[in-house]
């Protein structure tokens, strides 16, 4: 049944409300009067097409939600503000949900037109208690990345691109200018799927700890549809959680262990055998030289360049697994701080670690090009698409070109060039 401008009318405001704009605030968005605002809602006029489109993405919403039988008041945009209030007015992380929020739609509409099966069925759902304190939480971080490894089958072995790996686990990722105190945020949506978005003005590493760090609300806190992660909340249980998760995932014990004995560092200082030869116990102690396992930075900075992180994460993890004691700690960390590993890193030849490719674009860009290479959409739609990948009009022309496509040539008649 056809709904009707009354019902459009009471769906645009509860949809507004639930967002916690004001008519003022769409208003100003829209770039016309409070007073017109005020009779969309109160069904004495009219609204266009293209202003429920702008109103739909202002909303974070689906435009087919305003026109479906039933209609929820609250949708994932709402539900990750719920949770953060304070950051409901901040425009940044407002622009970045409502953005990501917009691709991610257009991907899963894409997908559904060429038949792609996106079932995200395999992604796991761990299910534990919440943390009751701090140690908790680390240890059920722990424990959720080294399972989480085992089932990637991974190993100890340093990870390529996080936000690869995230993609093909069914998880959306992209990049987004936030505040500087936002690491990243986690939105979960029945028509968008699960959807991580990360800071792009933080350095590469810091992206990367960032999309782990995601990942484990993914895995363990997806059912509250909604997470944003600030430096002012590191010490709530949640993220401390999540912290722990990423450094593990990033860092397993294993690899991080193994890498230091391939520099002939990281052992016992007491090393002790047994063998047992059905009858009696034989038993062999030695002690390494003094001095040869004690960790240097030029050993941090190897370290983290081999698993992609920053030489202070890689010092924070080797104190965490007691590879390091306070004192070392606290040398190393100071060295490191004054420049030294840095300067390390540039006379070792070591590349900053470089940033994780944003997958959600990549992927729109994908499905748009076949789509109008089988007719499916318009070059004007193709154009649309772009635009919202981040492609200037130029760019995508080149695209077009380079996929060994006519731009010229007209949707429903489409053959590829030679």
């Amino acid at each position: 049944m056809p709904v009707d401008q009354q019902q459009l009318a009471k769906r645009l405001r509860a949809a507004r409300e639930a967002s916690r704009l004001t008519q003022e605030e769409v208003a100003g968005h829209l770039g016309v009067s409070r007073s017109t605002i005020a009779q969309m809602e109160l069904g004495n006029r009219a609204v266009t097409s293209l202003e429920l489109d702008r109103l739909a993405y202002l909303f974070g919403r689906d435009i087919r939600e305003f026109l479906a039988d039933e209609f929820r008041p609250e949708d994932a945009l709402v539900a990750v503000f719920r949770r953060h209030p304070d950051m409901a007015r901040d425009d940044l992380v407002l622009a970045a949900v409502r953005h990501s929020l917009a691709a991610g739609r257009q991907v899963t509409s894409l997908e559904r037109l060429l038949g792609v099966d996106a079932d995200l069925t395999s992604l796991p759902a761990y299910s534990l208690k919440p943390p009751g304190n701090k140690w908790t939480a680390i240890q059920q971080g722990d424990r959720i990345a080294l399972a989480e490894r085992r089932r990637l089958g991974l190993g100890d072995a340093p990870l390529p691109g996080v936000a690869e790996l995230l993609e093909g686990q069914g998880v959306r990722t992209a990049k987004a200018p936030l505040p500087e105190e936002v690491s990243g945020l986690t939105v979960a949506d029945p028509d968008v799927g699960v959807l991580v978005v990360v800071n792009e003005t933080h350095l590469p590493w810091r992206q990367r700890f960032s999309l782990a760090h995601e990942y484990c609300h993914v895995l363990l806190d997806r059912d509250e549809r909604g997470a944003i992660s600030r430096t002012s909340q590191r010490d709530t249980l949640p993220e401390v959680r999540a912290n722990s998760f990423a450094a593990t995932f990033l860092m397993p014990p294993g690899g991080v262990t193994g890498f230091l004995q391939g520099l002939a560092k990281g052992k016992a200082s007491r090393l002790k055998a047994e063998v047992f030869d059905e009858d009696a116990m034989l038993a062999a102690a030695a002690r390494p030289a003094p001095g040869t396992q004690a960790i240097q930075l030029y050993d941090v900075a190897l370290l983290a360049h081999y698993f992609g992180v920053s030489r202070t994460s890689a010092l924070h993890r080797l104190k965490n697994l007691k590879l390091l004691d306070e004192t070392e700690f606290a040398d190393l960390l100071s060295r490191e701080e004054a420049g030294g590993g840095k300067r390390i890193a540039e006379t070792l030849g070591l590349p900053e670690p470089q940033a994780d490719g944003e997958g959600i674009r990549a992927r729109i860009m994908a499905l748009a090009l076949e789509a109008f290479r089988r007719g499916e959409i318009t070059k004007r739609k193709l154009e649309e698409l772009a635009k919202l990948a981040g492609l200037e009009p130029c760019a995508s022309e080149e695209l077009l070109g380079k996929a060994g496509l006519d731009a010229t040539m007209a949707a429903g008649a489409l053959v590829p060039r030679e």
